[in-house]
């Protein structure tokens, strides 16, 4: 393995690490944290199923992601997996106790930015110790000079979350909290997404972990729910994708002031189990760069492919016959951790 490089979202992909989906789950153990979370919009959650998902969808899951760690590997990039183990164990704190969720979604665990690998304080108590999976891999890296740090790891306590206005997002201010795909890379500027899965006291700690040379701009009033990569992504230098419903274009930093803003279509309705997932159809945004030109989208969204293709890109399609159910589509489920890209001032 090489050294982390990962300055934007679109430079040529050299090195990715990709999810797995052996035991995942649904926490069985329903707390506030994830009432507030994964599934604010749901008034009781008794109903809601738990424990592993269906044999069918983990098996077809697990022959997805192989078919498209091949795809990558066709094209040079070098594919990394988390190791396997049981998500169903119960783990504690002195406040809580809670079983696993899965290693499907890296993305929403670990931040790479420039030569920097950073373990995110992720909100949910289900996925406190998920990035372990990755352990060996965050190893090698640092061995080869890239640095490694993990935020402070948050108590996630009860007064972490608080629904009584849904208009707004869940979390409150009682410590730093976020995932990484509530972030975007853009050289020096980062996108940090206010939201149920991520604080502004998280965006603060980022900026004073990342000092001078970065600029982390907080996004509000965007989309309350969780994470960004379905609402906002930079695609190429001066080439931005964005969801209607959700995106005003007066709601956009300047930094996109003189970029193509390219509007994305209505998504195809996807397979979903709809008990099991908080996904909207708005994960069919939820696409990969895998150059400038070269864009990963699940095989259905022909109505994407076909605006993505208008404005110059070229696209791979990708099986992941159960991205809904799961809440995780190209994007979610890769890290990218070495592109050919660099720190720049991408306005």
């Amino acid at each position: 393995m090489s050294k982390i490089n990962a300055n934007t979202e679109w430079g040529t992909l050299k090195e990715v690490i990709l999810g797995r989906a052996e035991w995942a789950q649904v926490p069985r153990i329903k707390n506030k944290d994830i009432h507030c979370v994964d599934y604010a919009n749901i008034d009781d959650l008794s109903n809601m199923p738990g424990g592993q998902y269906p044999e069918d969808v983990i098996n077809e899951t697990i022959e997805d992601l192989d078919v498209f760690q091949k795809q990558l590997e066709d094209i040079g990039v070098k594919v990394m997996r988390p190791i396997k183990f049981n998500h169903g164990v119960t783990h504690m704190s002195p406040d809580w106790s809670s079983d696993a969720y899965y290693s499907y979604c890296p993305r929403d665990s670990v931040l790479t930015i420039g030569d920097m690998l950073i373990e995110t304080p992720m909100p949910l108590r289900s996925r406190y110790f998920e990035t372990f999976g990755m352990r060996s891999i965050f190893k090698e890296y640092f061995v080869n000079g890239s640095r490694w740090i993990a935020a402070p790891k948050p108590r996630l306590p009860d007064k972490l979350y608080d629904r009584s206005d849904l208009n707004a997002p869940t979390l409150t201010e009682y410590e730093p909290a976020f995932d990484a795909a509530n972030c975007v890379k853009i050289g020096k500027d980062i996108l940090y997404l206010v939201s149920n899965s991520g604080n502004k006291m998280g965006a603060r700690w980022l900026q004073s972990t990342l000092g001078e040379k970065y600029t982390v701009h907080m996004l509000e009033n965007v989309y309350a729910y969780v994470h960004l990569d379905t609402s906002i992504m930079p695609l190429a230098p001066g080439k931005v994708l964005l969801n209607p419903e959700r995106v005003k274009e007066e709601q956009l930093p300047d930094i996109f002031d003189k970029w193509e803003k390219i509007w994305a279509p209505e998504p195809h309705e996807t397979q979903v189990m709809h008990d099991w997932a908080p996904a909207s159809p708005w994960l069919g945004m939820n696409i990969l760069s895998l150059s400038e030109s070269l864009v990963a989208v699940e095989e259905n969204q022909i109505n994407l492919t076909k605006t993505l293709e208008d404005a110059g890109f070229d696209v791979m399609h990708v099986k992941m016959r159960h991205c809904r159910t799961l809440s995780g589509g190209p994007h979610c489920v890769t890290l990218d951790t070495v592109r050919e890209d660099e720190y720049a001032d991408y306005r």
